[in-house]
């Protein structure tokens, strides 16, 4: 991909981008024009808690409430799947159920389980399984390909 700057001496800032086919580097690239880097605020008891998206494992929501699990940690959020997946980049999370989010670096092994299931180990040790819904997505997004949405 080829990448072109310039500054000019007026006028709006201006991003624009041009591509043949949606891949992975121009999904992230989309996503981070939509959404630049924010932190999420959680609870946990009566603190706020900043996250930062890297240490997350993966987001579940339980009883209308979503909790952030991070490695030795797990924190309240006030926000929905629905909202996180949008401010969340796209490249590195994946909506594995309809009940959560998987951080895709912070997998270490994969397993293949019957009914198109994947069984997926996180560098905790915790396994967490990929529906079948979503798991013919999640292995195209394995191999740097577009996932529809």
């Amino acid at each position: 991909m080829k990448y072109k700057i310039e500054q000019i001496e007026q006028g709006d800032d201006e991003l624009i981008l041009r591509y043949q086919k949606l891949n992975q580097e121009v999904e992230y690239i989309m996503n981070f024009m939509s959404f630049p880097e924010k932190k999420l605020v959680g609870f946990k008891e009566s603190t706020q808690i900043v996250i930062d998206d890297k240490q997350i494992l993966y987001i579940e929501s339980v009883d209308r409430k979503t909790f952030v699990y991070l490695e030795d940690d797990i924190v309240r959020v006030e926000y929905t799947l629905t909202q996180l997946e949008k401010m969340l980049n796209s490249i590195r999370f994946f909506r594995c159920s309809k009940s959560m989010i998987i951080n895709i670096d912070k997998v270490s092994l994969l397993d293949s389980l019957a009914s198109n299931r994947i069984d997926a180990t996180m560098c905790n040790g915790e396994h967490i399984i990929i529906s079948r819904t979503y798991a013919s997505d999640f292995r195209r997004r394995l191999k740097g390909e577009a996932v529809d949405e």
